[in-house]
C-alpha cells in the first residue's frame, strides 16, 4: 500500500516562493510571518534556483547584530545547490531520502518545473495513513 504512496499526493502544493532580489530582511519577515523555515527561490520563469532557510537568514542577523551590517539578498546568500524529488516518487523512497539527509523540506519538480513541497510531516502523515 504504501509503496502506492507518492509524493504528488501529500505534497505542498500552496508554496511561498522568493525572488532572488528579495532584500534578506523582507525574507526574515515572510518566513516569519508564514511560520515557516524555508522557502523555495524561483527565476522570473518560476524556475527553482535556490533555497533560503532560516540557518541562512541566521547567519546575516548575527553578522547584523555583531557588526551592525544590515543587508544582502536571497541570491547572495541562498544555497543553490538544492536536491529535489520527483512528484512520480513513492513515499517509501521519500521516507529514505529524509533519512539520509538532514533537510526538512524537498522542492518538487516535475519536468524542471516547481509544482510542490513535500516535507518529513507530508511523509509521516502518509506512512501514518497506511498503518490505517
Amino acid at each position: 500500500m504504501a509503496q502506492r504512496m507518492l509524493v504528488k499526493d501529500y505534497m505542498s502544493r500552496r508554496l511561498t516562493t522568493l525572488k532572488p532580489e528579495t532584500e534578506i530582511v523582507r525574507a526574515v519577515h515572510t518566513l516569519i510571518k508564514k511560520n515557516i523555515s524555508g522557502a523555495p527561490v524561483v527565476d522570473e520563469d518560476g524556475r527553482l534556483i535556490g533555497m533560503i532557510t532560516q540557518i541562512d537568514c541566521l547567519k546575516v542577523v548575527l553578522n547584523a547584530a555583531y557588526h551592525s551590517e544590515y543587508g544582502g539578498t536571497v541570491g547572495e546568500l541562498m544555497s543553490a545547490e538544492v536536491e529535489t524529488m520527483d512528484p512520480e516518487t513513492s513515499m517509501i523512497d521519500a521516507a529514505k531520502q529524509f533519512l539520509k539527509q538532514h533537510y526538512h523540506r524537498y522542492p518538487v519538480l516535475d519536468q524542471g518545473k516547481l509544482v510542490g513541497l513535500i516535507s518529513r510531516r507530508d511523509v509521516l502523515r502518509a506512512l501514518g495513513d497506511a498503518w490505517q
